[in-house]
């Protein structure tokens, strides 16, 4: 009997948490599936020979408007589980940045809505493990 190797395909995205010092996170609210509707950290997939923090910085500014240096993003970690993403296998590296209070945005690219959220009044569900992430990057 011979061994066959498989491969699984992977999905490779960036998410950032955009944090204000007066305790605000930045959440958009998706508009297509999975979680349509659900609030979100923005983020999205990495263009081939983009890194994921540069991938970061370009998803923040399509999803909301706000821009922050790559080189400003602090990598707060992996998230690779395999059912994530119930649209198959994503990996994410997720990255933190701190905004000045009352920085303006604006919903574009893939989100609805976009939206200053208080750390202590958040959605009760957020789209895929986004709980896990900013609970780590608040922690």
């Amino acid at each position: 009997m011979t061994d066959i190797e498989t491969f699984e395909t992977i999905r490779y995205t960036a998410d950032v948490v955009a944090l204000t010092p007066d305790g605000n996170v930045l959440l958009i609210e998706r508009d297509w599936p999975p979680y349509e509707g659900s609030w979100a950290l923005p983020g999205g997939h990495v263009d081939p020979g983009e890194t994921s923090r540069a991938a970061a910085a370009r998803e923040l500014v399509e999803e909301t408007g706000v821009q922050v240096a790559a080189d400003d993003l602090r990598q707060i970690g992996v998230w690779d589980s395999p059912g994530r993403d119930p649209r198959g296998r994503n990996v994410t590296v997720a990255y933190a940045a701190v905004v000045p209070a009352g920085t303006q945005i604006v919903a574009g690219d893939d989100a609805r809505a976009a939206r200053w959220w208080p750390l202590n009044d958040l959605p009760h569900h957020l789209a895929f493990d986004h709980a896990d992430i900013l609970s780590t990057a608040t922690a």
